[in-house]
């Protein structure tokens, strides 16, 4: 899957797909931003947006390319986070749970974990790597949904800031 999202974004590229899609209207820009934004979460489509998101900064500005892909990427963040926080976390707690004298489980309960499993989390989030691990260590360390949407929002925000401002560079 990895590779094929590799060579979908080298036919992208190839075939000046955003290109033309960006000459059609405005308007298919802002909702592309938002949709690259939404891809740019997931291990499987991280490449292709983050070619339609260089794109993108070409030609729109590059903070309403971050603003808006921002939030489709909490969009996505929030659909795996909610995935980890309810069904992955609760298998991690069972396992923990079995162990005796377990460092993890008495290290998890403190106040500490949550905040380094939420900044670690956080950094994941904010490199272009993809988010899935990034809401694991989040989602893991219980982190509340309150919490989660700005800080996934301003460290994916960051991440597509960098990668539209890399791409006016090189251009």
């Amino acid at each position: 899957m990895i590779t094929f999202s590799i060579l979908l974004a080298f036919f992208i590229i190839q075939l000046n797909l955003v290109e033309k899609l960006l000459f059609a209207s405005e308007n298919i820009r802002l909702i592309g931003s938002f949709v690259a934004g939404l891809f740019f979460t997931s291990v499987f489509t991280t490449v292709p947006a983050i070619v339609i998101l260089s794109e993108l900064s070409q030609v729109e500005s590059v903070l309403i390319v971050t603003l808006i892909g921002g939030l489709g990427a909490v969009c996505g963040d929030l659909l795996i986070f909610s995935l980890f926080s309810h069904h992955v976390a609760d298998d991690f707690d069972d396992i923990i749970s079995r162990v005796r004298r377990n460092p993890i489980k008495s290290a998890q309960k403190g106040r500490t974990f949550r905040w380094f499993g939420a900044l670690v989390g956080a950094m994941i989030i904010a490199s272009p790597l993809p988010d899935e691990l990034g809401i694991a260590m989040m989602g893991i360390s219980r982190l509340s949904v309150r919490v989660f949407v700005p800080i996934s929002y301003v460290f994916n925000s960051l991440g597509i800031a960098v990668i539209g401002l890399i791409s006016r560079l090189v251009a």
